[in-house]
């Protein structure tokens, strides 16, 4: 599945959100959005997922212009991961959250079938949720909780999965294996990372966004510049691959003055 976005404009309450976007996800690919925050990139995940629809641009799943696509469509075709913020239905259960992904796929009459079954199986089994499947959902712990919402998402079947800030207040072993299982999907994604040692370690791509537009996009450590670092994020850094194959980044003891940074980001 092939994601690609094409000169993107948002404007909310007269203020210019995002300007001119573009990107691509090859079938497969992990792409990170990255940037400080109010940079844009929840907004775009928006109109990936058909939350807001752009002033002007396209948002193409396999070709096909989301927008012009219905939403149960749609929904076949992409699932969204959002941030977990406690305000999930109570009293199902992890087995009836992870069935919700298959809403799209019934008809008129809403029953659940065969592949409907097949589908939640194997989605509790990929995201080891097995053991949680009669639990209440709402006692899960924060790790949990995001296992079964991507189970939930897995469910669907989908070809595109857009997740926002999914390791935020996890633990470092929780965020390293549910980073691991999603690049085991082998599913393309188009996820927002607040933390740049995370993304740098799940994705393929990075899109770095700042005050609304992309300055930087491309394999990690040609994004992660230390003139991006600088310019971006207002850190002194440098990010390399270490014999391990992971990218890590090295910072300086000090974040840079505001007055220091320029007024717009190296492209």
């Amino acid at each position: 599945m092939k994601l690609t976005v094409e000169q993107l404009h948002i404007t909310l309450d007269r203020n210019p959100i995002l300007r001119d976007v573009t990107l691509e996800a090859r079938p497969g690919d992990i792409v990170g959005l990255v940037g400080p925050n109010g940079s844009g990139k929840s907004t775009l995940l928006r109109t990936v997922y058909r939350s807001l629809r752009p002033q002007q641009g396209v948002v193409r799943v396999d070709g096909d212009d989301v927008w012009a696509l219905s939403a149960r469509d749609a929904a076949r075709r992409t699932a969204a991961v959002l941030q977990d913020s406690g305000g999930s239905p109570t009293g199902l259960c992890v087995t009836e959250i992870v069935a919700l992904g298959r809403t799209p796929h019934h008809g008129l009459l809403g029953r659940d079938g065969a592949d409907d079954h097949e589908a939640v199986e194997e989605a509790l089994d990929q995201c080891g949720a097995r053991p949680l499947a009669d639990r209440d959902f709402t006692s899960l712990s924060g790790g949990e909780r995001q296992r079964v919402l991507l189970a939930r998402a897995l469910a669907q079947r989908p070809r595109l999965l857009v997740l926002d800030e999914l390791t935020n207040h996890l633990d470092i072993r929780a965020r390293f294996e549910l980073l691991d299982l999603i690049r085991s999907t082998g599913i393309t994604t188009l996820a927002v990372l607040h933390d740049l040692d995370l993304a740098a370690r799940l994705c393929d791509h990075l899109v770095a966004l700042h005050r609304g537009e992309v300055v930087a996009a491309g394999p990690v450590l040609d994004v992660l510049t230390p003139d991006l670092l600088r310019d971006v994020f207002g850190v002194t850094a440098t990010a390399g691959r270490h014999p391990d194959g992971v990218v890590r980044i090295t910072y300086g003891a000090k974040p840079l003055a505001l007055d220091l940074l320029p007024e717009k980001a190296v492209s």
